[in-house]
C-alpha cells in the first residue's frame, strides 16, 4: 500500500502543481487513498520531495534528484536479484535468498531504510530482520515482496 501510494504521489506531483500537503492529501483521497496529514508528511520526507518555484511564481512539490535515489535503485536491484521468498513469524521477517546472496540482500534492506526494522542478520541464504511490531512485520513482508517481484 505504501509503495502504491508513493507512486501515486509521484504521478500527482508530475501532473499537477501541488503547493501544500493538504492539497496533496486531498488529491490522494480523490484517488481512493485514505491518508492523514502525518502520512503525507512522512511520504514527502521518504520520497525526498522538495518545493520549487513555478513559472507563475508559486511553489510546487517536485522530486529532488540526488545520488541517494540512484543508491535506492541499486539496493532494489540487489534485493530483486537475490530474493527467493519472504515470510514472517510474529515480529521477525525471514527472507530466503539465492545461496551466497544473504549478506548483499541484508545490506540492501538496511540501505533502503524500511520503517520499523530494528536490525538484520544474514547467513548464506537467509536474512532475519527484527521488526518493532507484528503488524509492521506483516506490512513490511508485503512491501518487500512487492519490490522484489
Amino acid at each position: 500500500m505504501k509503495t502504491t501510494r508513493q507512486e501515486k504521489i509521484i504521478e500527482l506531483i508530475s501532473k499537477y502543481e501541488i503547493e501544500t500537503q493538504d492539497e496533496l492529501a486531498e488529491r490522494l483521497t480523490d484517488e481512493g487513498f485514505n491518508v492523514t496529514q502525518a502520512t503525507v508528511s512522512r511520504d514527502i520526507r521518504e520520497l525526498k520531495l522538495t518545493k520549487i518555484s513555478t513559472e507563475s511564481g508559486k511553489q510546487k512539490y517536485a522530486i529532488f534528484q540526488s545520488p541517494l535515489s540512484d543508491m535506492a535503485q541499486k539496493y532494489e536491484r540487489v534485493l530483486k536479484d537475490g530474493f527467493m521468498s519472504v515470510d514472517s513469524a510474529q515480529n521477525i521477517l525471514v527472507i530466503k535468498t539465492i545461496p551466497g546472496m544473504a549478506m548483499a540482500v541484508a545490506a540492501a534492506i538496511d540501505g533502503l531504510s524500511f520503517e520499523g526494522i530494528i536490525g538484520s542478520i544474514a547467513g548464506d541464504d537467509t536474512v532475519m530482520c527484527v521488526v518493532k511490531s507484528e503488524k509492521q512485520a506483516h506490512l513490511l513482508k508485503e512491501e518487500i515482496a512487492q519490490i522484489a517481484i
